[in-house]
């Protein structure tokens, strides 16, 4: 038979390994890099192996694969249909390939790439798409040039929109609380597949200026107290788009369900019976405290969190807040839009006992370039907001965890 010549390269297919036999000789690390590939195409393993890895025993004894305790027979390769040679002898590892030559079984060596009739591609996947990568004899190359590939796909930075399987529809998407790289991966990801993009104010604007020119950008900014976009125009304006055929993000700041209305939004579109894709999001409440060294928990200081909407005065008849119990918690207090509300919230809090000693800090532009925190106590923070000119968006943590990062001593 012909040598495979050293110029000539592989020739790439994908394999549809569903119920059909596969043998993999040796249980060591390189079976056990390569089973789980093999075990998500659905193949049927058949393990031939003295010894195996613990996570290699633990696929047999889950039923994923079948184990046999032994070396290798003559005659082992009938009826595969691929075959990994992955033991430490290579004597063992020629005759089983010898076989596979002669069976016309693909198989692949671990220990000599040249003598083998397959190579295994450096692989990744992303949202229903697989990348395999092969450089000939250099797989590090290959792994890089997978990494690459993988990454852009996830993050968006490498545009490959779909096409046959494309369905039209809305994807709620968290755009994180103000750092385009704080969006999720997969946000990112169907953002750069849009067609339409409904952004908020204080979602990542960053990102808006990567989109493609034919991608239709509308501003639904709600600035608080002032022009907004009507929640009901929104939702029209999502389906429409959606009914046309075209694919919208809706591109939100936080997190699509903390105070953000994604509720709405959702309940609104299944009513018009569109299809909604729901895209968690980072949220500010923790991440723009963490942005600025204080963390919401901390081991002998707090053991709890509460996040609250701060848009509405505690004495508005319409709040639904127990600011009487919050009052009572020990642990930390996030308020969220709250920078106009602080002076009647810190009142409430002090009169229901909470101590006006308690640290505050409040932190403008979370995760941004625009970043800046002024700390205060609960008696003095509705004063050192006005003086300092803190305006929204900022978050106001509440609690012994301000200071954590000045005393970390006091902390066991």
């Amino acid at each position: 038979m012909p040598q495979p010549h050293p110029d000539h390269p592989a020739y790439p297919v994908g394999l549809r390994l569903t119920g059909r036999l596969v043998l993999v000789l040796g249980g060591g690390t390189v079976a056990q890099r390569r089973l789980p590939a093999l075990l998500a195409a659905g193949a049927d393993i058949r393990l031939i192996a003295p010894a195996v890895t613990p996570s290699v025993q633990a696929m047999a004894e889950a039923g994923e694969l079948r184990w046999e305790r032994r070396g290798y027979r003559p005659g082992d390769l009938a009826d595969a249909w691929y075959a990994l040679v992955a033991t430490d002898d290579p004597e063992v590892n020629a005759a089983a390939s010898a076989e596979a030559e002669r069976a016309r079984v693909w198989c692949v060596r671990s220990d000599d790439a040249g003598a083998a009739t397959a190579w295994t591609p450096a692989t990744g996947r992303s949202e229903g798409v697989t990348v395999a990568v092969l450089t000939g004899r250099d797989p590090r190359r290959s792994a890089a040039v997978r990494d690459a590939v993988v990454e852009g796909l996830r993050e968006g930075t490498l545009a490959a929109p779909r096409h046959r399987t494309r369905t039209p529809g809305v994807a709620l998407v968290g755009g994180g609380p103000g750092d385009p790289d704080l969006i999720t991966v997969r946000g990112r990801r169907l953002l750069a597949e849009a067609d339409v993009v409904v952004a908020d104010r204080l979602g990542p604007r960053d990102l808006l200026d990567e989109l493609p020119a034919h991608v239709e950008v509308i501003d639904a900014a709600k600035i608080p107290y002032g022009r907004a976009m009507a929640q009901e125009a929104i939702n029209g304006t999502l389906i429409e788009h959606a009914r046309a055929g075209k694919s919208v993000v809706r591109l939100k700041g936080g997190d699509p369900y903390v105070f953000g209305r994604g509720m709405e939004e959702a309940t609104a579109l299944a009513e018009a019976g569109i299809p909604v894709t729901m895209v968690p999001g980072v949220t500010s409440a923790i991440s723009v405290p963490g942005a600025a060294g204080i963390p919401v928990t901390h081991r002998g200081v707090a053991h709890e969190f509460t996040v609250v909407s701060g848009h509405l005065a505690p004495d508005h008849p319409k709040s639904l807040v127990d600011w009487a119990g919050l009052a009572r918690l020990r642990g930390t207090l996030v308020l969220l839009m709250a920078v106009e509300r602080m002076p009647a919230i810190a009142a409430t809090l002090i009169g229901h006992g909470r101590d006006p000693r308690t640290p505050v800090a409040v932190i403008q532009d979370g995760t941004t370039a625009a970043q800046r925190r002024v700390d205060a106590t609960l008696q003095t923070a509705a004063d050192r907001i006005a003086a300092t000119g803190v305006r929204p968006p900022a978050v106001i943590v509440v609690g012994d965890v301000v200071t954590v990062a000045e005393h970390p001593e006091e902390t066991p």
